[in-house]
Formats: C-alpha cells, sequence, structure tokens
C-alpha cells in the first residue's frame, strides 16, 4: 500500500532537499508564484474581462486604467503584488526570451522615450491585453504589428517559473 504524504511530511521533505542542496552549494530555485500554467491562464481572463474598461491616466480600477495600473490591478485579483509603475515593472520577475512568451507574462514597450514605458499583460506568444492611451479602451494587440513589434523591449515573468 502507498502511503500519501501530508503536507507536514512534504515540508520536511523539501526542507531537507534545500538543506542538502546548500551544503552543497547549490541554492534552491527562487519563484516569484507558484509554477502553474491554471494561475496564468486565470490571470488572462481576469485581464480580458476588463477589456472595454476606458483608459485614464493614473487609474488602477475598472472606472479608469492607465497601463502600469492595470496590470496591478489584475494580478491583485489573483493575489500577487506587482510594483504601480512601469520601471519598477520592469524590474519585476525574471527576464524571458521573446520566444518563451507565455499566458500572463509582461511585456514592455518604449514609447514616448528610451527605456520600459508601457507595460502589458500577454496572452499567447503573439497577443497581448493592456490599456493604450489611444483609443481610450483596454483591448488586446498583436505582437507582430509594426508599432508594437518595432517598440518591444522586453518580457519578464512574475508567474511560475
Amino acid at each position: 500500500m502507498t502511503r500519501i504524504p501530508t503536507p507536514a511530511r512534504w515540508a520536511a521533505v523539501v526542507f531537507a532537499a534545500v538543506a542538502i542542496s546548500a551544503c552543497a552549494g547549490q541554492r534552491p530555485p527562487v519563484r516569484v508564484a507558484p509554477p502553474t500554467g491554471a494561475l496564468g491562464l486565470e490571470i488572462v481572463r481576469t485581464a480580458e474581462s476588463l477589456v472595454g474598461a476606458p483608459y485614464r491616466n493614473g487609474g488602477a480600477d475598472p472606472h479608469g486604467f492607465d497601463c502600469s495600473g492595470y496590470v496591478e490591478y489584475v494580478f491583485a485579483q489573483h493575489g500577487l503584488t506587482v510594483p504601480r509603475d512601469v520601471r519598477r515593472q520592469w524590474q519585476t520577475g525574471r527576464a524571458i526570451d521573446r520566444s518563451a512568451i507565455r499566458a500572463s507574462d509582461l511585456l514592455f514597450f518604449s514609447t514616448t522615450g528610451p527605456g520600459a514605458t508601457h507595460v502589458s499583460i500577454a496572452i499567447d506568444r503573439g497577443r497581448f491585453i493592456h490599456a493604450p492611451s489611444s483609443r481610450g479602451v483596454v483591448r488586446v494587440e498583436s505582437l507582430s504589428s509594426a508599432y508594437w513589434s518595432r517598440r518591444f523591449i522586453g518580457a519578464r515573468r512574475v508567474v511560475g517559473g
């Protein structure tokens, strides 16, 4: 008969593995949030539920969003804290290659000056959702469009490993 480990036993096993790896000079992997594709998809569903919400400079709720306020709000609905401004969001999580983009990754663009000035949430490798100031509402865009492709500067993973 196979014994199913209790949460306390799992904790003991994880603690032992971390201790052993620390003794061996190896560092255990660090994760910002649990490595689950399901959470990324839930975040995208929340982001999509806000399509059509108005743009409002400095906004961070469904009455009006700016880009970083939108990202902060969507992640907060899932108990995850991200910084409020684009430049600090650009330093959150870990950098990932464009070819590795997946649901809920943050995509960054240089639109109004050098460096990260705009942020969005990836739906998949080719599409993202954001709160742009033009046309005034939260919407879905294609990463391959001429405008966004030229301005893309990087992606960061906040959810998962």
